[in-house]
């Protein structure tokens, strides 16, 4: 018997089962839209993340970078005023002693500004206002803690 004869069998796939109603596709398609908006809300979060992270980064390169430039700024201030000191001067060790005399009034002036910043903190008004502060503070925490603590307990009561 030859089985080219007999013309091949073709299978189908069985048809798919209908939806009960309308509403199952409109549930599914909510959720692919859904699924589709946060999706793409999450990768913008991503990507400014990243951003934000590469942002900080070049800020700090670029503190440092000013910091540096600022430091050779004043060094060559210096230099420069140890030079023309020189010339009026006439010799260098007085310049370079008048440069520390310059120097030394200028961090006692530093210290004495520290100084009276702190002063103004330890005042009765800025203590008070200060003390008020971490008293609010501290009541708002320690009300946040008993609101969880009481959620936590009605959490647990109901099954």
């Amino acid at each position: 018997m030859d089985n080219q004869d007999v013309p091949p069998q073709t299978t189908t796939a069985p048809d798919p089962a209908p939806l009960s109603s309308g509403l199952l596709d409109d549930i599914a398609r909510f959720g692919r839209a859904f699924k589709q908006l946060f999706g793409a809300q999450l990768h913008l979060l991503a990507a400014e993340m990243g951003l934000a992270r590469s942002a900080v980064s070049w800020m700090l390169l670029a503190g440092l970078a000013a910091t540096v430039a600022g430091v050779g700024l004043g060094l060559s201030v210096l230099a420069l005023i140890g030079m023309l000191l020189a010339k009026w001067l006439g010799s260098w060790l007085l310049a370079l002693l008048a440069l520390c005399v310059l120097q030394i009034l200028f961090l006692l002036g530093a210290i004495l500004l520290f100084r009276r910043c702190m002063h103004w903190m330890s005042l009765p008004a800025t203590r008070g206002e200060w003390s008020a502060m971490m008293r609010d503070t501290v009541r708002k925490a320690d009300r946040n803690i008993a609101i969880s603590r009481a959620v936590d307990d009605v959490e647990r009561r109901t099954p």
